[in-house]
């Protein structure tokens, strides 16, 4: 409720901290990028950049997948869900059973959130990194990968850190694909965008960078090639123009950690443009997903009821609770508590088949 002279009264003040407070700590970061662009090995990087300075980051691997993991992640899906078993069970390929075996983890995905929350009141960590699977496509577009992304980011600041590969990238039609990929992840999350020119050490960023703020050198690229491409990219290139300017980019190197400190700095801009610009919409999301599943139980209760004959229709809920996760809207029943952790240990991980 507003005062007279229209500005917020103390109680709107309060319940606006609480909010604010629940999407405090930690800042996660869902790392994505296409196959053999680093970013396992960016993960590992930006786990031992961290520790250098006593910021330990909550590691979760979600790439049921990978076989040598260059660092001991806290929570680690391939400790719930064994990949080849799932693709001997269903008939599966590769593709196939790696979205299957998010589909398996996201029934169980309320105890992750949990963990996260004990993080958040213990400030043990101030940042969680969520390492996804080489199969960027698996995770983006699938039905798991938006319900973890959504479960995160009405939860918890989140930003989104694109890994693009300059070694592969110097093709001006390689590169527009990358770029392509990267605006339609930006706008399917609709979350703070970086972009991370890795592998800087090998190929000098400067080319990419000008590509992006500089029309008329990339098309000077593009003249160049003689593909039956070219003319689609320069027809590409004219309409994302306008995405370029606004996009955070930063070079790094997973190998050396050469420009990490600027990443964070970026991070930390993220993290704040979040609280800022995105906490409202994702706090509006979760309380119109609350209505809606709450109108859906009340209405199959009520079919229920008619169908069986037993008395007049009663309504179940006679107000909303703002205060209810995310988790309680659309993922599975609270289950028994996992086993808290301490920095830099390795959490057990919990069985889909419990």
């Amino acid at each position: 409720m507003d005062c007279d002279d229209g500005t917020p009264s103390s109680s709107d003040a309060i319940e606006d901290e609480t909010e604010y407070e629940a999407f405090k700590s930690p800042v996660c970061l869902i790392v994505l990028g296409m196959a053999g662009s680093g970013k396992t090995t960016f993960v590992s990087k930006l786990n031992s950049y961290l520790r250098q300075y006593k910021r330990a980051p909550y590691l979760i691997n979600l790439d049921p997948a990978c076989k040598n993991m260059p660092y001991t992640p806290n929570i680690d899906i391939r400790d719930s869900v064994k990949y080849k078993q799932v693709m001997k069970n269903y008939s599966l390929g590769p593709n196939g059973a790696i979205v299957t075996a998010l589909n398996l983890y996201t029934t169980k995905f309320h105890q992750l959130m949990d963990l996260l929350a004990k993080v958040n009141v213990k400030n043990s960590h101030d940042v969680a990194v969520i390492d996804t699977p080489g199969q960027i496509e698996v995770f983006t577009w699938s039905a798991s990968g938006q319900i973890l992304t959504e479960s995160l980011a009405s939860t918890f600041p989140t930003v989104v850190v694109y890994v693009m590969d300059l070694e592969r990238s110097t093709s001006p039609i390689t590169f527009m694909s990358n770029m392509l990929y990267a605006c339609s992840v930006l706008y399917k999350t609709k979350l703070p965008f970086i972009v991370v020119l890795n592998k800087s050490d090998i190929v000098d960023p400067t080319y990419a960078i000008e590509w992006m703020h500089d029309f008329e050198a990339f098309c000077d690229a593009v003249e160049n090639e003689s593909s039956y491409m070219s003319n689609l990219t320069r027809t590409m290139a004219l309409t994302l123009d306008e995405f370029y300017n606004e996009l955070k980019c930063v070079p790094v190197s997973s190998l050396t950690g050469h420009n990490f400190d600027e990443f964070f700095k970026m991070v930390d801009a993220a993290a704040d443009e979040f609280q800022r610009e995105y906490r409202v919409e994702w706090n509006k999301l979760r309380k119109e997903k609350l209505q809606t599943e709450i109108s859906q139980l009340n209405k199959k209760l009520d079919d229920l009821a008619v169908s069986s004959g037993e008395g007049e229709l009663v309504p179940l809920f006679t107000s909303l609770s703002a205060g209810r996760e995310i988790s309680d809207i659309y993922l599975a029943p609270n289950a028994d508590e996992m086993s808290g952790d301490s920095e830099g240990e390795e959490v057990p991980g919990f069985n889909v088949n419990d």
